[in-house]
């Protein structure tokens, strides 16, 4: 022995740490960054689907409102008409206000179909893309693995070099 502690070859230990730094900076390069940009990209692509979801609702339910509101002016005029004209403007008032809330049911009822059309369809890429997502990683992890069988290659002919 040539006074080495413990047989450490810090020759060795160095080259492995060097390696080990090399395979770190490629796997950052190779997965880390592109994973990262591209769940920040999809992120945003759900924030901006969320926002026009909130905003689609946001319409139907001012549509929703206005055809309230325009129901309550129906039912004013109906109640100025009931004054003037008696029970035949009621009979009419009645027959007016049942087609206006079908109107309105109907209106809203197309609107949450639409809404929930939407929402089946979003729900639909979200998962085709998590299905295209976790592809993309088994083939990274596939790749990974290829790597790593090269250099366990490596250090094992590094290995058999300096026995030699």
């Amino acid at each position: 022995m040539t006074g080495v502690p413990l047989n450490i070859d810090w020759q060795q230990i160095l080259l492995h740490l060097f390696n080990f730094t090399i395979l770190f900076g490629a796997l950052y390069i190779l997965l880390y960054k592109p994973v990262k940009d591209f769940m920040a990209k999809r992120e945003e692509y759900y924030k901006d689907m969320d926002s026009k979801a909130t905003q689609a609702v946001a319409e139907a339910e001012s549509r929703q409102q206005e055809y309230e509101k325009k129901i309550s002016d129906l039912e004013t005029k109906i109640r100025d008409e009931k004054s003037r004209m008696g029970k035949e403007v009621e009979a009419e008032r009645e027959r007016r206000l049942g087609e206006a809330k079908s109107e309105a049911e109907k209106i809203v009822a197309d609107a949450r179909t639409e809404a929930d059309r939407e929402k089946s369809e979003i729900l639909a890429s979200a998962q085709k893309d998590i299905s295209d997502m976790v592809t993309g990683a088994v083939e990274k992890l596939a790749l990974e693995q290829s790597a790593s069988d090269a250099f366990d290659q490596f250090l094992d002919a590094a290995e058999e070099a300096d026995h030699e």
